[in-house]
């Protein structure tokens, strides 16, 4: 315990002391409080008194754990100068293998380092490779695809022309027959009335020669020169204008079935390069406009059927292409307008541009809806 700390404590303690002797006591209130001030200034010099212990047994553990450590340091040095020389150099000997091994351990490290870094860019090359090689198969396979999607395309072009053909022939055939039945036709009633007309002129004249015998042979050849010649015009007249109603007729049903054979040969036609026009990018449509491509579900004419993925060139059954499955604004979906038999055609999620007339997908968009 320091010195100074025991004065000042025992200098608290008489002032204390002094106090409570030479105070007054007035009451038993203040010897009471007295009292508990005395305590108070006790209990505090025992705390300060114990403080100061602790600190001073700290300090000498200090200091002995000090020279504790000077000593184990100068028996140390003793120690060492104490050893002979050949011990001093085979530590130095040792430090030096410690530190040859260490830079062989660094070396041998850098060594393995530099083999796998060799390793992984091999790893590394060997993978680019393979996605390489691979990169180049599913090119590879996306060209087959592409040339069998081409000659799949050349065929059913091939098989549309083929049909066209045959339609057209048939076609032919049908207007030739036609014609001539009409052209039979015609003739045998011309030749009908032609008869009828002979006929009538007949009995007219035999009545006429008849009548002009009657009133007088030069009377009667004068008049019935007038009467013929009238009749010759009148007949005449009558003759070509049957016959050109005749040939207007025939001429107006031929050039009918030559401008509905035609326009049946150009509706057959269809462009598919309407992909190629931007009026037509219906994908950036829909990528705007959802609400518009869910129609909701689609209920197909037979019960029990499945959805099967259609082509072109397929033929449809007609309940397939009825007027509740048209597409009737193919604008509002960025699909391009539609002309004579072909309509497009609602087929599950897919459309189709069917030809109403035959029933062949001319065009098709699979996952159009949603």
């Amino acid at each position: 315990m320091d010195l100074s700390q025991w004065l000042k404590g025992s200098a608290l303690s008489a002032l204390a002391l002094a106090l409570a002797l030479v105070a007054p006591t007035e009451s038993g209130e203040a010897s009471a409080e007295a009292a508990e001030t005395a305590n108070a200034a006790a209990a505090e010099q025992d705390r300060a008194q114990r403080r100061g212990e602790r600190r001073a047994n700290r300090q000498r553990a200090r200091q002995n754990n000090r020279g504790n450590r000077q000593e184990a340091r100068r028996s140390q040095r003793r120690e060492r100068a104490a050893l002979p020389a050949n011990a001093r150099a085979d530590r130095r000997d040792l430090r030096q293998t410690n530190r040859a091994n260490r830079r062989d351990a660094q070396r041998v490290n850098r060594a393995n380092r530099r083999d796998t870094r060799r390793v992984n860019q091999a790893n590394r090359r060997d993978m680019r490779f393979d996605q390489r090689r691979e990169r180049a198969g599913n090119r590879n396979v996306e060209r087959r695809v592409e040339r069998r999607n081409d000659r799949l395309d050349r065929r059913v072009d091939r098989r549309g022309d083929r049909f066209e053909r045959r339609v057209d022939r048939r076609g032919d055939r049908f207007e030739r027959r036609v014609n001539r039945r009409d052209g039979d036709r015609f003739d045998r009633r011309a030749r009908q009335i032609n008869r009828r007309v002979d006929r009538a002129q007949n009995r007219r004249s035999d009545r006429r020669v008849d009548r002009a015998r009657r009133d007088g042979f030069r009377d009667g050849v004068r008049a019935e020169r007038r009467r013929d010649a009238r009749r010759d015009r009148r007949e005449f007249r009558r003759g070509d204008r049957r016959y050109r109603d005749g040939r207007r007729y025939r001429d107006g049903r031929n050039a009918y079935r030559r401008g509905y054979r035609d326009a049946r040969r150009d509706f057959r036609r269809w462009n598919r390069g309407w992909r190629n026009d931007r009026r037509y990018g219906w994908r950036n449509y829909r990528r705007s406009h959802r609400n518009i491509f869910r129609l909701g579900r689609y209920y197909a004419p037979y019960r029990g059927h499945y959805y099967n993925r259609v082509r072109i060139g397929f033929f449809l059954d007609s309940l397939f292409f009825g007027s509740r499955y048209w597409i009737n604004d193919p604008w509002a979906y960025r699909l391009p307008a539609v002309y004579g038999p072909y309509r497009w055609v609602r087929y599950y999620d897919d459309v189709l541009l069917v030809d109403i007339y035959t029933g062949e997908v001319v065009d098709v968009i699979h996952d159009f809806f949603w």
